[in-house]
């Protein structure tokens, strides 16, 4: 009886989302979908580079790199699977609602699973970040490629699980509350990873001053200027995951208290429906967008490499036009 009422109330909330999309106006539809679109293009174009850009970084210990790119290929999947089905459901004047239904279907499960990924990679992101800076030279031998491989297949493994069970009529409830306590959990082991991380660069940055104050007439060694690049470069890298956090925390708000208050029928109406999801989505489609803008600003090495990769393909697309004219013109002539 449990899984029959299970049932009906997910194809009631199915019901009404495919309701609310489809109910509003032909102008705001249009505009959403192309935007949606564009979004799609540039997260595609944008983390595909991202993806080439991270090879040719040396400066990232790999296990790190690992996790930059499975946050990469999330967003590299959002552009190319998730936000075009989203527009599918904008598009006015679909008149096949399975098409809809299966389009909201994909881009719910799909989407359920890429935010899921997203946000345990991050927090795995940081919490390397605090071993690295806690275990110091033993990092590189707790913290191994194949370790982070496992790591990050076990992360993927559990939100695709996830995100099959959301859908399913047994599953449903028990995908929900899981997914709301690994979001809390996560959420907890970030801020105590970058608290701990903050304070601890704080206390060494002083203890750097108190020393500097003491050595004032002393000449700095080479080690301590190679350990201060060091800390730059940690602090590049901290600082870029926590505004990928920031960003995605910021992305999925306005969509996550919707939900929830739409879920607990705490608001209602249609006008209020069709304001929730055809608003607060292309926030969370945004975060895709942003996350390559993101990276090539605050991690320098990433922005000359992306510079680089973008250069290379524009001198290759250049020469392959120039010798596509040229070889139409000489058939012509023969």
């Amino acid at each position: 009886m449990a899984n029959i009422t299970a049932e009906d109330e997910a194809n009631t909330v199915k019901t009404e989302i495919l309701h609310y999309i489809s109910s509003a106006p032909g102008g705001v539809s249009i505009f959403l979908a192309a935007l949606n679109i564009v979004l799609a293009i540039v997260a595609t174009l944008g983390n595909f580079l991202l993806l080439i850009a991270l090879r040719k970084v040396i400066s990232i210990y790999p296990p790190t790199k690992l996790f930059f790119r499975s946050l990469a290929v999330t967003d590299l999947f959002a552009g190319l699977i998730v936000q075009p089905m989203y527009s599918i459901t904008l598009i006015p004047g679909i008149s096949h609602k399975n098409l809809m239904y299966y389009s909201i279907q994909v881009t719910g499960i799909s989407g359920s699973i890429l935010c899921t990924v997203s946000i345990l990679t991050s927090t795995a992101i940081s919490v390397d970040r605090l071993l690295a800076l806690l275990l110091g030279l033993r990092y590189k031998q707790v913290v191994t490629l194949k370790r982070t491989r496992a790591v990050v297949g076990c992360i993927w493994l559990l939100s695709c699980s996830m995100g099959g069970w959301r859908y399913s009529n047994w599953g449903a409830e028990v995908s929900k509350f899981t997914l709301f306590v690994l979001m809390l959990l996560s959420l907890i082991i970030s801020i105590c990873s970058y608290t701990k991380i903050y304070l601890y660069l704080q206390n060494q940055q002083a203890q750097l001053h108190a020393k500097k104050h003491r050595e004032i007439h002393q000449e700095p060694t080479s080690n301590g200027g190679e350990g201060r690049l060091n800390i730059e470069r940690y602090k590049k890298l901290v600082s870029s995951i926590a505004w990928v956090q920031l960003a995605l925390l910021l992305c999925f708000i306005p969509f996550t208290v919707g939900s929830m208050l739409f879920t607990h029928r705490k608001l209602t109406g249609v006008a209020t429906g069709i304001a929730h999801f055809c608003v607060s989505i292309p926030y969370v489609l945004f975060n895709p967008a942003l996350n390559p803008i993101l990276y090539c600003w605050k991690i320098r090495e990433v922005k000359q490499a992306m510079k680089e990769t973008v250069r290379k393909l524009n001198c290759y697309f250049k020469s392959s036009w120039s010798f596509f004219p040229s070889s139409i013109t000489n058939t012509t002539r023969a």
